[in-house]
């Protein structure tokens, strides 16, 4: 049984909700399968932080403090502070092959767009590579290759958890309701679109998904947070039955 946590920056606080509400449900997987927000969210989960814990973390975090200028590099930013978070937060060694539970980190090689999973080594590095976007944050470089944000080519990497062996697949996407976009949206569209038929492909895969709703309009205000959160929460709690079939 595998969960897959899908890309979505700020939209990705949503996945708080929903693992604090699986965890009311008595619900664990085999494995975990994250991208970008996803891969942070679900390496806490998988080192054994308690839902309570990472929500009250969600709705402190500073979101400018997790990046700092990138100096030499073609990028503005570099998200080495996401990786120190990571690893403060962690036993020690702060490695995914040490965690409770199995995680997998998704990312893209730069070069190809490959998009591989990190099942081992430093957790903060492999979740720092994995929330690189591209033209934003620089590239994390591990075992020699380039590693961004795998946002482009895979937000919601079902497939990689099948290929890692997922004979049952709950997939929790992040993305907007493009379908339900407000007026003033339509600057959003072309990427919108893009994304949706990105993660279409994948959601094809999953023997469930959750996309939660909870507007379109996001920001990082601590309400924006509380909604996305509780959205997440609501929405899963519903999918209750289907749920425990599903992990039965």
């Amino acid at each position: 049984m595998a969960w897959v946590l899908s890309s979505g920056g700020p939209r990705g606080f949503v996945h708080v909700g929903v693992l604090k509400a699986l965890g009311e449900l008595g619900l664990q997987p085999d494995l975990i399968v994250g991208a970008s927000v996803g891969a942070l969210v679900g390496t806490l989960h998988a080192a054994g932080m308690a839902p309570d814990v990472i929500e009250q973390l969600a709705l402190d975090l500073n979101p400018v403090a997790m990046a700092r200028l990138a100096i030499g590099a073609d990028e503005r930013f570099s998200g080495a502070p996401l990786a120190d978070l990571v690893r403060a937060r962690l036993p020690s060694p702060p490695h995914l092959d040490r965690l409770p539970l199995a995680m997998a980190v998704a990312a893209a090689r730069r070069d190809d767009g490959q998009v591989v999973a990190f099942t081992a080594g430093d957790a903060g590095v492999a979740v720092q590579a994995s929330a690189a976007v591209e033209g934003q944050f620089a590239p994390v470089r591990i075992d020699g290759q380039a590693y961004v944000d795998a946002d482009r080519h895979a937000p919601l990497p079902v497939r990689l958890a099948r290929a890692l062996g997922a004979q049952r697949v709950l997939a929790v996407d992040a993305s907007a309701h493009e379908d339900r976009a407000p007026p003033g949206a339509e600057r959003y569209r072309a990427g919108d679109l893009r994304k949706r038929a990105l993660t279409a492909v994948d959601a094809r895969e999953a023997d469930l998904v959750l996309h939660p709703d909870f507007g379109y309009w996001v920001s990082l205000s601590r309400d924006f947070r509380e909604r996305a959160i509780a959205a997440g929460h609501r929405d899963t709690l519903a999918q209750a039955d289907a749920l425990r079939r599903l992990h039965a």
